[in-house]
């Protein structure tokens, strides 16, 4: 697997489409901020526009364009600039919608005026992270036009905008399994951009530290030391821990711990293995020494996470 693949599974992804809109000018929408979640919009039909908590900028939504917010950030949509801004809560309640069909609201404009937007968010597993989803921006915003978008942003806005809000057979699974992949192709998509400059998209896109954690993600119970790693990325010692902190912005051996400890949390919540099982399977050659790291990452032992689990599940 390569190694955006294998750390966006690890977080767990799980797609959800709340609603589809029929919004009539004047509109506008304030939607909350909410913990472990990323949320999208994507234009189906008609323009709007939107702003980020804690910018004053709007920006133009465009027919065809994709919103997400990889943080979940509170944010606003309207009609036009300008326009009335009401809660989620009260745009629902006055809709009448009930969570099936079509979200339709705002004025008595004529229908040219509907703007279509189909909006939804894609849930983490619960602790589930990597340094990558930490330094994704508050939104990243793919146009219809954009060469690194075109393609898959034409096809996916057509299938989901054929399935989502509508009462066929197959459409809510179609439409969640959908919503995992605008994720997946909108994270590749501001990887391989010019804005992806900031720390962990700057390792990923070099060669070397990207064939070193390429290595540790696939061998990651092995005994690792700093003088291997640097063997396997092809640099001296000094040189390589040098580069792999200026461009992940942490150690190897704390990347490392991090991928483990992730690891290892998934095991415990998705198998009945032994604690001393698990702790091998993560590098750790005693299980005192791996609880002792697990309760640093986590703040309870793994025993007592899996229990936990377990109880909320």
């Amino acid at each position: 697997m390569d190694i955006l693949s294998d750390i966006l599974s690890l977080l767990e992804i799980k797609g959800t489409l709340y609603f589809r809109t029929s919004f009539r000018f004047p509109w506008g929408v304030e939607v909350p901020a909410y913990k472990n979640v990323a949320r999208f919009h994507l234009a189906h039909r008609g323009d709007s526009w939107f702003q980020v908590e804690g910018s004053e900028d709007e920006i133009h939504l465009e027919q065809g364009d994709l919103i997400i917010f990889p943080h979940g950030a509170s944010h606003t949509l309207r009609g036009q600039r300008g326009a009335r801004i009401d809660t989620l809560d009260h745009v629902v309640e006055e809709s009448g919608f009930t969570g099936k069909g079509v979200l339709v609201y705002g004025g008595n404009e004529i229908p040219e005026s509907e703007v279509q937007l189909i909006c939804g968010h894609l849930a983490f597993g619960e602790n589930a992270d990597h340094p990558l989803l930490g330094e994704l921006p508050p939104y990243i915003h793919l146009k219809k036009g954009d060469e690194i978008s075109n393609t898959w942003l034409d096809v996916t806005l057509k299938m989901l905008g054929s399935v989502a809000g509508r009462a066929q057979p197959g459409s809510d699974l179609i439409a969640t399994k959908l919503a995992e992949i605008i994720f997946t192709q909108t994270v590749r998509s501001f990887l391989t951009s010019k804005e992806a400059n900031r720390l962990v998209f700057r390792g990923l896109k070099d060669p070397q530290i990207s064939r070193l954690l390429g290595e540790l993600h696939k061998n990651y119970k092995a005994t690792w030391s700093l003088e291997e790693m640097a063997r396997v990325a092809g640099m001296s010692r000094t040189v390589f821990a040098e580069r792999f902190k200026e461009l992940m912005g942490m150690t190897p051996m704390q990347y490392l711990t991090n991928w483990r400890m992730q690891k290892a949390r998934q095991r415990l919540t998705e198998s009945k293995e032994p604690v001393i099982r698990v702790a091998e399977e993560s590098g750790y050659q005693s299980e005192a020494a791996f609880a002792r790291a697990f309760k640093q990452y986590f703040d309870v032992g793994p025993a007592t996470y899996r229990k936990d689990h377990q109880e909320a599940a």
